[in-house]
């Protein structure tokens, strides 16, 4: 776990359903030892997660496969909407009792490493039950944090332009590797005085995505223990922002409000949005046009910023039970037919097991992989940010009063002062 992918992540992760308990089948044990059990009885671990109905059907059909192979291990399983889901945990991690292990995103790794609720898993790759090998284009090192192995990718994603091609096509825009932001904003005017429909949906307010662009001019938006741009930087984006939407180059924002959960791209209401790759796929199902996945926009013409994000897993460093732990978490990352069963729900699959073992027939899924594939072979990857305790708390606040200044309901120079009041209270707690 990463714009509006705070707002993307409640709607396109949004969970349907209660607890689910996982079935038991007995079968033979797996690699990594006798299948785990105190004194040779069956242990339970607790695994909870963010998501929709149906990666909890995906995942509980894993779930199945591992306690066919570990018949020792029983999965009891939770799941919630994102928002739901880390306000429960977070009463549990204050409460001494978390579940074993969970889903997690980078965003959390410092805050609750901060707070001595995640399990440094380094050991359990020493004690060979936990493989760090053949993960794709390093992307194991998202979890790793301060020194410790605090959590173990499933799958990776990165920052996206997801475009209409109809209009885009109409209005005789290609988009390639390098285009500049100026590029980009002429291609906006173009369709707008074209098609008459404004080019995008409101990329000031992606946090994610000003990230990419502090990471083209030489910051970022976050260092390790706080805020790496300053309020003159961020004045001049959202100035940027506001300008154009009074431009009509954006999709109205209170247009786009209205809308939700439905996108603005999806509704023929803008031609293109910044998003991560792998929520390509609700557009398709959301609109009745043809979408594709462009590159970043640049400063220079030649970086975009970009790095690979990543949904991972996370244990608690109270759990009973470490080594079962770690051979479910190690299975759920390895597995080949795991692979098959989760496709590209929670990103591009990342261990070369399971992308290799997953063949996507959609346009979509082949198109993300596609797309994640031609980023890599850019050389334009670089190594993700830190995000220090309280970014989840940041990005809240960057997305709510970005919405803010974008309707007027306050200025540009209060909304950056607000802005920076919020994150410094957050990056002290």
């Amino acid at each position: 776990m990463g714009n509006n992918g705070s707002v993307e992540r409640r709607t396109v992760l949004k969970a349907g359903g209660a607890s689910v308990a996982a079935l038991g089948l007995a079968a033979t044990t797996g690699c990594g030892g006798d299948g785990g059990g105190s004194g040779g009885g069956p242990v339970e671990i607790r695994f909870a997660w963010w998501g929709a109905e149906e990666r909890a059907k995906r995942i509980n059909q894993t779930i199945a496969l591992f306690e066919k192979k570990y018949p020792k291990i029983k999965v009891k399983t939770d799941f919630q909407d994102y928002v739901a889901f880390w306000e429960k945990f977070q009463t549990q991690a204050a409460g001494g009792n978390p579940p074993d292990v969970f889903q997690n995103a980078v965003a959390f790794l410092q805050k609750y490493d901060k707070r001595s609720v995640l399990l440094d898993l380094k050991s359990q790759v020493d004690a060979g039950n936990l493989s760090l090998k053949n993960f794709r284009a390093g992307v194991e090192k998202v979890g790793e944090v301060n020194g410790k192995l605090l959590g173990v990718p499933v799958g990776s994603n990165t920052m996206s332009l997801v475009i209409d091609e109809k209009v885009f096509e109409k209005a005789g825009i290609k988009p390639k590797q390098g285009w500049t932001w100026d590029e980009y904003f002429s291609a906006l005017k173009k369709i707008r005085d074209t098609q008459k429909v404004s080019g995008d949906t409101g990329y000031f307010g992606i946090m994610y995505l000003y990230d990419l662009y502090l990471r083209q001019n030489g910051k970022a938006f976050f260092t390790e223990d706080g805020l790496g741009f300053d309020e003159a930087d961020l004045t001049e984006w959202w100035s940027d922002g506001y300008n154009r939407v009074k431009a009509g180059i954006i999709t109205d924002p209170k247009k786009v409000e209205q809308l939700k959960p439905k996108s603005a791209l999806a509704s023929g209401d803008g031609a293109s949005e910044f998003t991560w790759d792998n929520f390509t796929v609700r557009y398709t199902t959301e609109g009745d046009s043809a979408y594709g996945l462009a590159p970043i926009p640049t400063t220079d013409g030649k970086e975009t910023g970009q790095y690979l994000s990543s949904l991972m897993l996370s244990a608690s460093a109270r759990t009973k039970h470490p080594k079962e732990v770690a051979q479910f978490i190690n299975f759920m990352v390895h597995d080949p037919e795991v692979g098959k069963i989760m496709g590209y729900d929670r990103g591009i699959l990342a261990t070369t097991e399971q992308f290799d073992a997953y063949k996507p027939t959609d346009a979509p899924q082949q198109a993300i992989a596609k797309y994640e594939e031609d980023v890599a072979a850019a050389g334009v990857l670089g190594t993700i940010t830190p995000h220090p305790a309280g970014a989840d708390t940041v990005e809240a606040a960057f997305l709510r009063i970005a919405a803010d200044m974008s309707t007027g309901k306050t200025k540009v120079s209060a909304a950056v002062k607000q802005f920076f009041s919020e994150a410094k209270t957050a990056l002290a707690a």
